[in-house]
């Protein structure tokens, strides 16, 4: 079974090509956090595959991803094959480890990963990559999802093919943390008056946190995905002043109703 995480698309498109080639189940990260369970139970069966594919925040795995792994329970786990894939903007630091580090706590054992280089979608800093990268990106995407399924069918142990960037140590021991404590601020979300209230921001949200009336209003419970912001049909929610005059993305492989399906 695969496990996986998404904001705009882009790791649910990685998710879905693994899953075709392998022939496992997809599981919804974000669907098994919103039913407020305790622990997150699954049977696996002998020699079942077990995959992780989640975007990198800042440098670090989505602190969603992480709580649904401290709360994971997986019946006759046997030393199956594990894996993680990581998709990002340009490096994922020490992300890779802080996965390791996060299983290995539950007795799971990684055995390989990845990271993947998609167009970039965290607006609220930098913006969105030009269509000339955009499809650079992708394209090479496309060839890196090969390399991984092969190795994912092969079983391949210890292949850590992975972009850390420099100081990772750096990235993921002191960006990141304060990232995590600082830098998710849902009162900062906001909708203009071009909102025509369509509620499709309430749809993609992964932690159910956002209620449409006449516009959107946004609760507590947020892990900063900005898949409101992008899957807005008109451009209407923006972070602050930061995503203002801001490009918009989504995973053009993944359709709107796909990604609320999925979710």
């Amino acid at each position: 079974m695969i496990f996986y995480f998404s904001g705009t698309g882009n790791s649910l498109y990685a998710a879905k090509n693994i899953a075709l080639h392998t022939g496992e189940e997809l599981i919804s990260i974000s669907a098994a956090e919103n039913t407020g369970n305790e622990c997150n139970e699954y049977n696996l069966k002998d020699h079942e595959i077990i995959g992780f594919v989640h975007p990198t925040y800042s440098w670090g795995p989505p602190g969603i991803v992480l709580e649904f792994i401290r709360k994971l329970k997986l019946n006759n786990y046997q030393g199956n094959y594990v894996f993680s894939v990581a998709t990002c903007g340009g490096s994922i630091g020490n992300s890779m480890k802080v996965m390791k580090d996060c299983l290995s706590r539950k007795k799971i054992k990684l055995n390989s990963g990845f990271s993947i280089k998609m167009p970039n979608n965290f607006i609220i800093m930098g913006d969105v990559d030009s269509k000339e990268v955009e499809h650079h990106k992708l394209s090479a995407a496309e060839e890196a999802l090969k390399q991984i399924n092969h190795d994912i069918e092969q079983r391949t142990t210890g292949a850590f093919r992975i972009d850390k960037g420099k100081f990772p140590w750096v990235l993921t021991g002191i960006i990141n943390p304060m990232f995590a404590k600082k830098a998710i601020d849902p009162t900062k979300f906001q909708a203009d008056d071009s909102c025509i209230g369509c509620g499709t921001c309430e749809q993609v949200c992964n932690c159910n946190n956002i209620q449409v009336s006449e516009k959107p209003q946004w609760g507590k419970n947020c892990t900063l995905c900005l898949a409101c912001i992008h899957y807005c049909p008109v451009k209407a929610i923006q972070y602050g002043q930061k995503t203002e005059n801001k490009g918009r993305y989504t995973n053009p492989h993944i359709t709107i109703a796909e990604f609320i399906n999925e979710r």
